[in-house]
């Protein structure tokens, strides 16, 4: 068979789950079309650094981060009598997740740092870049088994990566995109639970405290996120890797529960872009701050 048809058909194979997730998950206006299309684009190409690093293994072994993990293939953490997990298939998920979940949350700050006017576009636009980034992987994954097995072999990893690994990585990068909201707008949230709170904290002059606990806030959220991200992403690959399928459903249904319901969180669809429309707590792309006056508008 005609590899271009190869390439064609796992192309369109790639295609149905992501046009199914992106209509389930994304909702957003017509003038965000153009910055949909980008992120998108972004997340599937951020698949590509991935691979030039396992590439240049082959020439530069010792970048191969990975090997770190031998050394604990003796080493086992047991969570029942019948679940044994060795050390090194831990650490080796989590470096996966640090590295898939970092190159997603990069296509996002390249491309919609300055377009998220809330912490749902946050949400959506780390949904696209998981999309993308699904996207590829799936071409890559279909074309192999294409290729090496043949198509009669291709129905039963078509489902399941489309039912299961797909909204996976939804699933990491949405929760990561709701913490990476709440770090974007660090300024205004804290500001509000100040206000609401009307703590000792709320009566210190601002140039004095707010800018250091501003940044401290935004890292700590993002590190959140990712922390939190990542444990799910090994999770995942864990439950595949030692067989235990019976858990991925329970586990993907809480996800989507989850996923939902910071979707539909009024709160997170306050729209701070309008409410702070100078001020940032985190640099610019360019690596500058902007501190001024906040403008004088109500939230959404």
């Amino acid at each position: 068979m005609s590899q271009v048809v190869q390439i064609i058909g796992s192309i369109i194979l790639a295609t149905v789950p992501a046009l199914i997730w992106g209509n389930i998950f994304y909702h957003k206006n017509a003038e965000k079309r153009s910055f949909t299309v980008l992120t998108f684009i972004m997340g599937a190409m951020a698949v590509f650094p991935i691979l030039i690093y396992k590439f240049s293994w082959q020439f530069f072994p010792w970048m191969n981060a990975f090997k770190f993990a031998n050394n604990y293939q003796d080493d086992v953490i047991g969570f029942s009598h019948a679940i044994v997990l060795p050390l090194s298939i831990i650490i080796t998920f989590m470096l996966v997740g640090i590295i898939e979940e970092t190159m997603k949350f990069t296509s996002v700050k390249i491309v919609d740092d300055d377009e998220i006017k809330n912490i749902d576009d946050s949400i959506e636009f780390f949904i696209l870049a998981a999309l993308g980034f699904a996207f590829t992987e799936n071409i890559l994954y279909f074309y192999n088994i294409w290729m090496t097995e043949g198509p009669s072999h291709l129905f039963l990893p078509f489902l399941f990566r489309s039912c299961f690994s797909t909204f996976a990585h939804i699933l990491f990068s949405g929760i990561f995109g709701y913490y990476y909201g709440i770090a974007h707008f660090a300024s205004p949230i804290l500001q509000e639970e100040l206000r609401a709170k009307n703590s000792f904290w709320s009566r210190i002059p601002r140039k004095l405290l707010s800018f250091k606990r501003e940044v401290l806030f935004h890292q700590e959220k993002i590190l959140e996120g990712l922390i939190i991200a990542v444990g799910l992403h090994a999770m995942f690959n864990i439950f595949l890797e030692m067989g235990l399928t019976f858990m991925i459903v329970p586990f993907l249904v809480g996800g989507y529960v989850t996923l939902t319901y910071l979707l539909d969180l009024k709160e997170n669809h306050k729209n701070y872009g309008k409410l702070l429309n100078y001020v940032r707590n985190h640099p610019h792309k360019s690596g500058v701050y902007f501190k001024r006056s906040p403008v004088a508008q109500t939230a959404d």
